[in-house]
C-alpha cells in the first residue's frame, strides 16, 4: 500500500487550517459582534454554538457515507463548501439582527446548522483519509501537523481579520467573511487535488451497501470501538471542563486583571502547542514511546497539573499558578495529539470499510463532550460557590473532579489503546 508522504500530510493539514479559519470567525468574531456591537444577550451566541455542537452528532453518518462511496475527497470538498456557505449565512444573519431580530436569528440558526454539517462532513472524512493513508509510524506526526496547522489557521485568521476589521461596519464584516470563506474553499480544492489518485489501497466502495443503522450497530458492537468512544467522551469532558472556569478562577482567587488572565490563557495555549510538538517529534521521528504511553501520560499529567492548580488556589496568591497552568496546557497537548493518533490507528481495526463510521462515532463523542464538559465545569463552580464561602475551595473541588475524570480516562486507555493492531476483516467475516 502506498502511503502519504510528508508533503501529502501537510497538504491535508491545509484543509484543517481552512476549517479553523472559518470556525474561528463564526464562534469568536460573530459572538463579539452580537454581544458588544448589537448589545444582544450572551446566551444567543451561546445557543448558536450549541447548535453547531449538536449537529456534530451527524458525524457517524458522514463517515458512513464516505466509507460507502470509497473516495473521500468529494465529501471533504463538499463539506468545505457547505461550511463556507454556513459561515456567510451566519454572518448575514448577524448583520440582519440589527433590523429584524427574528429574521437575523433564523438566518444565523441556518448558518450554524450548515457550519456544523460542513465541519462534520469535511472533518470526519479528512480524518478517515489520514487514518487509512498514513503509515503507522507517522500517525502521531500527522496528528501533530494537522492540528498545529488548524491552530495556525485560527491564529492567522484572528490576527488578520482583527487588523482589517476596523473601522467596523457590517458591510466590511460581510466582505471579510466572504473572502475568508471563498479562500478556504479554494485552498481545500488545491490541497485535495489528485491526492487520492496517487494513493493505492484506499477503501473501495462497498460491494453490498447496508443501511446506516446497520453499519452503526456493527461499529457499536465492536468492543474496542465502543470503549474508545467512552474514553473519548470521558477524556474530552475533562479536557473542556476547565475551559470556561480557569480565567475566572485566576480573577477570583489570584486577583488577576482581565489582561493578566488573558495572558495566562496564552501561556496555557503555548503549553498545548509545545505538548503537541513534543509528541509528534518523540513518537514519530525519535520513536520514543508508543501512542498508548503518550495518551496515558497526557491524561495523568493533566490530572497532576489540575491537582496542583487546586492546591495553589488553597495556598493563595503567592503560589506558582502560571507554571502549573503551562504544565496543564503541555499535558493537554500531549494527550490530545496522542489520542488523535490512537484514533487514527484504531479506525482500521475491525470490519474493513468502516473507518469513516468509526471516526464519526468518536468525533460525535468528542463534540458532545465539548459542549457537556464546558457546561458541567461552569455549573459545578456555580453550585460549589453557593455551598462554600471560599472561592479557592469551590474552584479547587471542580478541578479535582476534573482530575479524577482524567485518571479514569487513563485507566480506560490502558485497556482500549493497548494491544496489537487487528487486521481488516472482509465484509461478512
Amino acid at each position: 500500500m502506498r502511503h502519504l508522504g510528508w508533503a501529502g500530510i501537510f497538504r491535508l493539514g491545509l484543509v484543517q487550517m481552512a476549517i479553523g479559519a472559518i470556525v474561528v470567525l463564526t464562534t469568536s468574531t460573530l459572538n463579539r459582534i452580537m454581544v458588544v456591537e448589537l448589545a444582544l444577550p450572551a446566551m444567543l451566541p451561546g445557543a448558536l454554538v450549541g447548535i453547531y455542537y449538536a449537529i456534530q452528532l451527524t458525524r457517524p453518518n458522514w463517515g458512513y457515507r464516505s466509507d460507502a462511496g470509497g473516495a473521500r475527497s468529494p465529501w471533504i470538498l463538499g463539506g468545505m463548501a457547505v461550511l463556507a456557505a454556513g459561515g456567510l449565512v451566519a454572518t448575514l444573519g448577524t448583520v440582519a439582527m440589527e433590523e429584524s431580530a427574528a429574521l437575523g436569528i433564523a438566518l444565523a440558526t441556518l448558518g450554524f446548522v450548515l457550519i456544523g454539517g460542513g465541519v462534520g462532513a469535511a472533518g470526519t472524512s479528512l480524518l478517515a483519509l489520514l487514518a487509512t493513508a498514513t503509515a503507522p509510524e507517522r500517525r502521531a506526526a500527522a496528528a501533530t501537523i494537522t492540528w498545529l496547522m488548524m491552530i495556525a489557521g485560527i491564529a492567522l485568521t484572528a490576527a488578520g481579520v482583527g487588523a482589517v476589521l476596523d473601522p467596523y461596519s457590517h458591510a466590511r464584516l460581510v466582505a471579510i467573511v466572504a473572502v475568508v470563506c471563498a479562500g478556504a474553499v479554494v485552498l481545500t480544492a488545491l490541497a485535495m487535488w489528485g491526492v487520492e489518485r496517487r494513493l493505492c489501497g484506499l477503501p473501495e466502495p462497498q460491494a453490498e451497501r447496508v443501511p446506516f443503522r446497520v453499519a452503526f450497530a456493527e461499529i457499536w458492537g465492536e468492543p474496542r470501538a465502543r470503549h474508545f468512544a467512552i474514553f473519548v467522551f470521558l477524556s474530552m469532558t475533562a479536557y473542556f471542563m476547565q475551559e470556561l472556569i480557569i480565567e475566572p478562577f485566576a480573577g477570583h482567587v489570584f486577583h488577576f486583571t482581565p489582561g493578566q488572565s488573558t495572558s495566562m490563557a496564552g501561556l496555557q495555549n503555548g503549553g498545548v502547542f509545545l505538548g503537541m510538538l513534543t509528541v509528534g517529534i518523540a513518537a514519530s521521528l525519535l520513536r520514543i514511546g508508543s501512542l498508548r504511553m503518550w495518551t496515558i501520560a497526557g491524561c495523568l499529567g493533566s490530572a497532576a497539573a489540575l491537582s496542583g492548580i487546586a492546591s495553589a488556589g488553597l495556598a493563595g496568591p503567592g503560589a506558582p499558578l502560571l507554571p502549573l497552568v503551562f504544565a496543564l496546557g503541555f499535558a493537554n497537548g500531549v494527550f490530545a495529539v496522542a489520542a488523535i493518533g490512537s484514533m487514527m490507528a484504531l479506525s482500521g481495526q475491525g470490519r474493513a470499510g468502516r473507518e469513516g463510521t468509526r471516526m464519526g462515532l468518536w468525533g460525535a463523542a468528542q463534540a458532545i463532550a465539548a459542549g457537556f464538559g464546558g457546561f458541567l465545569g461552569a455549573a459545578m463552580v456555580d453550585v460549589m460557590r453557593r455551598l462554600v464561602a471560599d472561592p479557592a475551595e469551590a474552584y479547587g473541588t471542580v478541578f479535582m473532579v476534573e482530575a479524577a475524570i482524567f485518571v479514569a480516562a487513563a485507566l480506560l486507555a490502558v485497556r482500549v489503546v493497548a494491544g496489537r493492531p487487528q487486521p481488516h476483516l472482509a465484509p461478512g467475516e
